[in-house]
């Protein structure tokens, strides 16, 4: 199997998933991190990014003369890549159920949280506190999701890295889990825990501690 290329960014949460997908299944690549600043963004943007993805955006897997964009279309690549450990529930039911929470992840809560990303200063304003509200009902939703179950989606999975990774961000710019979230809570850390998930948070933890941000409490442990 060739060593495929994966491009993300420092602060890329889509690139961060598709990141811990890859490790999680063993795969070797190599990783590419585009430049990035607070002031600059991505600017200038990397030439591969922009041949690749007309969004202009990471992740972007390349693999020989195939190149895609779109974490989620990147998590069916490399099931398919490697099929072993299943990252998707092998009932056709439950693997519905899977998907459309990854995509909830992104498409529901996650526009919640990137609101907040230009309200920091105003988070106990009426606009941050009904994007903040959003965001913690949906992970109400999923609080009751995990009743009697370690994962979100069955096993551990693509659903779970999804939303680990929307709700870190959701973490550091306002909207955190809270008591009244005790599952959530516990499913964090055992997210947390997992070697893929703590070298792709921890290098993100890093980075914010670098540059001067806050850096999430329950990443702390990773720097």
């Amino acid at each position: 199997m060739q060593r495929f290329t994966l491009y993300s960014g420092p602060l890329s949460m889509f690139g961060a998933k598709a990141q811990i997908a890859a490790l999680e299944k063993g795969l070797d690549f190599e990783l590419v991190m585009v430049p990035f600043d607070f002031e600059k963004l991505y600017t200038p943007r990397h030439p591969e990014v922009l041949r690749v993805n007309p969004k202009r955006q990471v992740p972007v897997l390349v693999d020989g003369d195939l190149a895609l964009f779109d974490s989620t279309q990147i998590f069916e690549y490399l099931e398919d890549l490697r099929p072993q450990p299943p990252l998707w529930p092998a009932d056709v039911r439950e693997r519905a159920r899977a998907r459309l929470l990854e995509h909830q992840s992104d498409e529901v809560y996650f526009p919640h949280v990137v609101r907040l990303m230009g309200l920091q200063s105003q988070l106990d304003e009426a606009p941050a506190r009904a994007a903040i509200e959003a965001a913690q009902a949906f992970c109400l939703q999923v609080e009751r999701l995990l009743a009697g179950r370690e994962w979100l989606a069955g096993g551990f999975g693509f659903a779970d890295i999804a939303f680990y990774m929307a709700s870190l961000f959701g973490e550091r710019l306002g909207a955190p889990f809270t008591g009244d979230m005790p599952r959530l809570l516990a499913w964090r850390e055992r997210m947390t825990r997992r070697p893929a998930v703590a070298q792709v948070a921890g290098a993100m933890a890093r980075y914010l501690a670098s540059v001067g941000r806050p850096v999430p409490a329950f990443l702390r442990g990773l720097l």
